[in-house]
C-alpha cells in the first residue's frame, strides 16, 4: 500500500472512533442538560439528536467496523492536561458539545467513501448540532 492511499479497514476505523466520540459527547451533554439545567426541552433534543445518530449507525456496516477497531494499537488514544482539567460544568459542556461536532465532521466526510447518503445525513445531524449549541449556550 503506498502513503496515499487509504484501505477500507482505515475508513472504518475512523468511523468506529467517531461514532463513539459523537455518542459519548451527546451523553455528557444530555446528562448536563437533564441534571445541571433541569431542562426537559434540552433533554429531549439531545437524546432525540443521539437516538437519530444510533439510527444512522444501524445502516453502517457495524460487524465491519467493530472489527477494525484498534483501541491497543491506538497511537492517537493520549490524554491533554487540559482535557484531565475542568474547571466547571460549562467548560464540560463546551469541550462535549465541540467535540460532537468535529466528530460529525469527520463522519460525514468519511462517510462519503462508502455511503454517500449516510453522508449527507451526518451533515444534517452537525446542523442542528449548531442550532441547539446555540440555544443551550445563553442557558449556561
Amino acid at each position: 500500500m503506498s502513503k496515499n492511499s487509504l484501505n477500507i479497514e482505515s475508513i472504518y476505523r475512523i468511523i468506529d472512533v467517531n461514532i463513539n466520540r459523537t455518542q459519548e459527547g451527546l451523553r455528557v451533554c444530555e446528562e448536563i442538560a437533564r441534571f445541571v439545567l433541569n431542562s426537559l426541552y434540552f433533554t429531549k433534543k439531545i437524546k432525540g439528536l443521539r437516538h437519530n445518530l444510533k439510527t444512522l449507525v444501524k445502516r453502517l456496516p457495524f460487524e465491519e467496523l467493530l472489527k477494525a477497531r484498534d483501541t491497543l494499537s491506538d497511537i492517537g488514544k493520549i490524554t491533554f492536561k487540559s482535557e484531565s482539567k475542568r474547571k466547571n460544568w460549562q467548560e464540560i459542556f463546551s469541550a462535549n458539545i465541540q467535540r460532537v461536532k468535529e466528530s460529525l465532521r469527520v463522519l460525514e466526510e468519511f462517510s462519503k467513501l462508502i455511503n454517500s447518503k449516510i453522508s449527507i445525513r451526518f451533515k444534517e445531524l452537525r446542523y442542528r448540532i449548531y442550532e441547539l449549541e446555540k440555544r443551550i449556550t445563553p442557558k449556561i
